[in-house]
């Protein structure tokens, strides 16, 4: 009789848990809306926390009027501007100066050659409003347009800015989309079924709606930063990660369901098999990305909170959510290959148990080799381009880098956006003489004042991010250090991005690492293989950046570099790599407690899993490749950085290099927990001791 009310408690539980997140989505669901409201890309959502050119960004928020937008009007005719052009210049700057509030009346520069002539332009009117920037922004280029051959091409920190705004600001329409539909194209090709694919992707959807909640909530509750990047980062490890964990319970059970009746017990038994390894895979995931709090740099403290709540959102639904989808709708959501009660698969030829025998006949052999050829790729890292510049960040070229490029062809000789010095008040006059006696320094005058601070206007003679500008910054900085002054400006920004990257390099890696290693000791009862998952991961980064270096310049015609690229990428890779790594030990695991030998347990941990893994691996791989598409040279550099590593580490890594160290060791990879110690051989039992019957 207790059978009845312990069937309908059984029943009860899905329907109570899609309840439940209909309510959660019905909470989050206002404030997933707003995180687009609180998505900032201005330079100082970017910038170090500490650098001057931060403190620069953030006193001119308080001067009179805001932040200044600083434009360059470029006016250019191949072969020489002629009377008339400089007419038509001079009638439409004098339009843009009536129409709008200027901090200066804007003076013409014309070029050594005759053929271009700047204006600079500059407004306190937009403040730091990145609205009203963009509208002042366009605004002014609807008033200074091309006119019979004439081309007329508006530059400046501003434009790049609002440039920059409009990428940033068309991301997660088709970010979103590409990547749905990607993982949708995968997922229909491993199931094989019209209709389970839907399943996981609906439930990613959901994952990612909540964390866009969850998101905004961390920005009002600690002011996270949100800015465009961090938020399409977060989109594909919800999707990527969250599918992930889908294949590996779905698969888990698919198999439970031939041994188990009832849907709802096989989802408990899946549950208790796969959960600590999916579980602990994610908490690595988001233990690492949190690391990334270390980080000075602005944009990278923000992306480490929304990638970890990204994947701990997918990691909810895929525990909670999606089995109870799957166990409502029952046996039939496999049709066409539908898991029948007691039978048997079909026995199939399986690729990675073919694959992992060839690494046990060998496996020193094996390992060897695949450490060389990882060590050879590693090597193009050398040939990775420079600190990528301000021009070179878009793959197209928007009007402000066409500008730009015209500029530093026509004025070579001297700078053409200013650097900004910001002092106190009482030592302006100081503070101006001491820039203007700086070598390298073309001129300097003060702009405005207020609130106890005056902002100079430093031009040097060099071009934009050259050597001789870095030099003429660096001695501006020397010779006012200790003085209250601050020196910033798009350049010093540049040069603040790479220096501190540098050091949060040196700090959050280290941390990263060491975070993870306890994670997987603790996890794995073991020291020698958490060491091996972490040497396996690392050499792939080095790899994928060596890569990088190959194809950078000569196939994507990249001219630099991002300078968070090899911090990011580190994060991501090694966190995701552990992931993969962590599904096959925690089965080798489990088949080594059962009793299995180690060869053994390494080539059934590798068979079991293989196919689980590569398809997750592609996945994530495919989800992280939808970057490549993406107008900014970061995103793209990004993103194919970690989908060659998330290759690398599923075909070459945990499939051959892992499973041979494993066996080559033997016992030892479990060192020093009980694993790693041989059992001992049992006594055999005792024999009765026998009597003989009395003879009669």
């Amino acid at each position: 009789m207790g059978g009845v009310p312990t069937k309908r408690r059984r029943a009860a539980v899905p329907w109570m848990l899609l309840g439940l997140w209909i309510v959660v989505l019905a909470i989050a669901g206002p404030f997933a809306g707003k995180l687009s409201d609180v998505q900032h890309d201005r330079a100082v959502d970017y910038l170090p926390a500490s650098a001057d050119s931060t403190q620069v960004a953030k006193i001119q928020d308080e001067l009179p009027g805001g932040e200044s937008t600083e434009l360059v009007l470029v006016y250019h005719r191949d072969g020489g501007l002629t009377a008339a052009d400089r007419t038509t210049a001079a009638a439409q700057v004098a339009r843009v100066d009536r129409t709008f509030d200027l901090t200066a009346v804007p003076k013409g520069v014309p070029s050594r050659d005759g053929a271009t002539l700047m204006y600079p332009v500059a407004s306190t009117a937009p403040g730091h409003d990145e609205k009203a920037r963009d509208a002042f922004v366009n605004d002014v280029r609807d008033i200074a347009h091309d006119t019979g051959g004439l081309s007329v091409d508006t530059g400046g920190a501003g434009a790049l800015a609002t440039d920059a705004s409009e990428v940033y600001g068309s991301l997660d329409g088709p970010l979103l989309y590409t990547t749905v539909a990607v993982v949708a194209i995968l997922l229909i090709l491993i199931y094989r079924s019209p209709f389970l694919w839907l399943v996981p992707l609906v439930v990613a959807g959901v994952a990612d709606f909540l964390s866009m909640g969850v998101a905004y909530g961390l920005h009002q509750a600690f002011g996270t930063t949100v800015s465009g990047q961090s938020s399409g980062v977060m989109t594909i490890l919800v999707f990527g990660a969250g599918t992930d964990y889908a294949l590996l319970l779905v698969s888990r059970y698919r198999e439970e369901l031939r041994r188990t009746e009832r849907p709802y017990d096989a989802m408990r038994a899946a549950l208790r098999g796969c959960g600590p390894a999916v579980l602990a895979s994610s908490g690595t995931v988001a233990v690492g990305l949190f690391c990334l709090l270390a980080a000075d740099l602005n944009s990278s403290r923000g992306m480490g909170p929304l990638g970890a709540v990204g994947v701990l959102c997918a990691l909810v639904a895929m525990l909670t959510l999606l089995p109870a989808v799957l166990v409502l709708l029952g046996r039939r959501v496999f049709w066409p290959l539908v898991p029948a009660y007691g039978s048997t698969p079909k026995a199939r030829r399986s690729l990675f148990a073919a694959m992992g025998s060839s690494a046990g006949r060998r496996p020193m052999t094996v390992l060897a080799s695949g450490a060389l050829l990882l060590g050879a790729l590693a090597l193009g890292v050398f040939s990775l381009p420079g600190s990528l510049k301000q021009e070179d960040t878009f793959t197209d070229k928007p009007d402000s880098v066409v500008a730009m490029q015209i500029l530093a062809a026509a004025y070579p000789e001297r700078g053409t956006q200013p650097i900004s010095v910001i002092t106190p008040t009482g030592r302006a006059g100081e503070t101006l003489a001491t820039a203007r006696d700086v070598p390298g320094v073309a001129a300097a005058e003060r702009v405005r004042s207020g609130h106890g601070w005056t902002e100079i206007s430093v031009t040097a003679s060099a071009p934009p991010q050259s050597t001789s500008e870095t030099t003429t910054i660096e001695t501006l900085r020397d010779r006012l250090d200790g003085k209250g002054s601050y020196v910033g400006g798009q350049s010093a920004q540049q040069l603040d991005l790479k220096d501190t990257n540098s050091r949060d390099r040196k700090v959050v890696v280290p941390i990263v690492l060491a975070a993870v290693l306890l994670i997987l000791v603790v996890l794995l009862r073991s020291l020698v293989a958490p060491l091996i998952l972490l040497g396996a991961v690392v050499a792939v980064w080095g790899a994928s950046l060596g890569i990088a270096g190959l194809v950078f310049g000569p196939l994507f015609g990249f001219h630099g570099t991002d300078p968070g690229l090899g911090l990011l990428t580190f994060v991501f890779l090694v966190a995701l790599g552990v992931d993969y790594g962590i599904f096959l030990m925690h089965r080798m695991r489990e088949e080594s407690l059962a009793g299995s030998e180690p060869g053994a347990a390494a080539l059934t941990a590798l068979r079991t899993t293989g196919g689980v893994i590569a398809s997750a691996g592609l996945v994530l791989a495919a989800t992280f490749s939808v970057l490549t598409n993406m107008p900014l040279v970061s995103l793209v550099e990004m993103g194919f950085v970690i989908a060659v590593g998330v290759l690398l580490d599923t075909f070459l890594v945990r499939t051959y290099l892992v499973t041979s160290a494993s066996m080559a060791l033997g016992r030892t990879v479990w060192w020093p927990g009980p694993l790693s110690r041989k059992p001992q051989p049992r006594p055999p039992a005792e024999e009765p001791e026998r009597t003989l019957a009395p003879t009669p």
